[in-house]
């Protein structure tokens, strides 16, 4: 591979797929916390609402919505969204989905007894759920939200099919050019795997200090 394809299309290409990550996964944790916290709420009506946002992004392909977003809403709206945003919207909205749960599982695993201890103080639900519930639950969420992290990279390869020039497309560019395909699709494999290796570290050192801050030790 020269230079200038590297230059000119691989590293703008990683760049690209970090911004996407980073886009993405900023929306799916704040999807994640906000459905996952209500589908613990006391009203029936706000879980149930939840509960629906669950379902329905857990059980549509993320590419489709993807497409839907970007073909399908803008006629709607009168206004074409970027290939971009529409696909940070896609894998934020579909992976938040999954986080949901990963956030409803995880508070409804504390004890209740400390819920309990939280009332007896008079603390407002905000309070329960800032001081006591999200303090001994992040901890429990990190593992999985790691793993989900890691999907949610290898889930950016599909923006490459609305054009977008993250490392898959300049991939396929680059094989164009070149008819090198064992050679860039090996150095693809490896740059995945290169960010995907940094993020599960990084996510366990987090682990680690989240588990410090409670009192627990980390496996």
């Amino acid at each position: 591979m020269t230079a200038g394809l590297w230059q000119n299309w691989v590293l703008p290409g990683i760049w690209t797929t970090l911004q996407l990550l980073l886009f993405s996964a900023a929306l799916a944790t704040a999807v994640a916390f906000t459905v996952g916290t209500a589908r613990t709420h006391r009203s029936r009506a706000v879980r149930l609402l939840a509960a629906v946002y669950t379902e329905v992004f857990r059980g549509v392909s993320a590419l489709v919505l993807m497409f839907w977003l970007f073909f399908v809403l803008p006629p709607l709206l009168g206004w074409q969204m970027v290939p971009m945003w529409a696909a940070v919207l896609a894998l934020g909205l579909s992976y938040g989905a999954y986080g949901a749960e990963i956030v409803r599982g995880a508070l409804n695993a504390v004890p209740a007894a400390q819920r309990e201890a939280g009332i007896a103080l008079s603390l407002s639900p905000w309070q329960r759920l800032r001081l006591v519930l999200l303090p001994q639950a992040v901890p429990e969420m990190l593992p999985p939200f790691s793993n989900l992290l890691v999907e949610l990279l290898k889930g950016t390869a599909l923006v490459s099919l609305l054009g977008v020039g993250d490392v898959s497309f300049a991939a396929y560019l680059v094989r164009l050019a070149t008819q090198e395909s064992a050679r860039i699709y090996t150095v693809t494999l490896v740059v995945y795997f290169v960010i995907a290796f940094v993020l599960t570290r990084s996510m366990r050192a987090l682990e680690r200090r989240a588990k410090a801050n409670v009192g627990t030790v980390a496996e």
